[in-house]
């Protein structure tokens, strides 16, 4: 996963006590879309969002809520399903290989089999290896609660049953990574979401963070 053609600089060796988790912005660069200096500006923004709230330099939940969608109150399943997927190791905080790993992947140079990855495990909420009805149903749902968008049952059934019948060529009543993968090559702007223009070029974006 990721682009490991990305440039790589020398990484600063002199630098203040590191978050738990910290890995090496070398390391971290040769194995995502970033360069060296892109992942110290991460550092820096990682930093500061990991004390935003708990103060232990790991990335909470309400924290990662905060960053996303400018409050840390009230569950919402995007969120918490965003949140999971960044938590690779599945211990209920963030860490700083796991955030630049999982950013890398709303890159627009990453490949965009990581993108459709990534937006499958989106979906599939029950983490079954399929995107049932009722689970895309309910991520729709989310998605136009966090961006305060109104739509009735029958126009949110109606997006549902609209994707199944494009994307459940089998017809069992599920979409398969297969299926899904063929679907968003029909349908490109499903990934739209998926790419961030900003982490570009981050130490644009951070010119304070960047190290030179």
């Amino acid at each position: 996963m990721g682009c490991a053609s990305s440039s790589v600089a020398a990484s600063p060796s002199s630098r203040s006590a590191r978050a738990p988790g910290y890995e090496e912005p070398v390391v971290l660069a040769s194995q995502t879309c970033f360069t060296v200096n892109e992942v110290e500006a991460l550092y820096e923004l990682y930093k500061k969002l990991s004390f935003s709230i708990v103060g232990d330099g790991l990335i909470h939940k309400e924290e990662f809520q905060l960053a996303l969608f400018r409050t840390s109150k009230g569950a919402n399943l995007f969120a918490d399903r965003v949140f999971d997927l960044f938590d690779l190791k599945r211990n209920g905080v963030i860490e700083f290989g796991e955030f630049v790993r999982s950013l890398s992947t709303f890159h627009p140079k990453a490949p965009e089999s990581d993108k459709t990855a990534f937006a499958f495990k989106l979906y599939d909420l029950r983490g079954t290896g399929y995107i049932e009805k009722v689970e895309l149903k309910e991520m729709v749902l989310a998605i136009l609660d966090e961006s305060d968008l109104l739509l009735s049952d029958n126009a949110v059934d109606a997006i549902v049953d609209n994707t199944f019948s494009q994307a459940d060529s089998n017809g069992d009543g599920r979409i398969d990574p297969k299926e899904w993968e063929e679907f968003v090559k029909k349908h490109p702007a499903s990934l739209r979401n998926m790419s961030l223009p900003y982490l570009q070029d981050i130490t644009m974006v951070f010119p304070n963070f960047a190290v030179r």
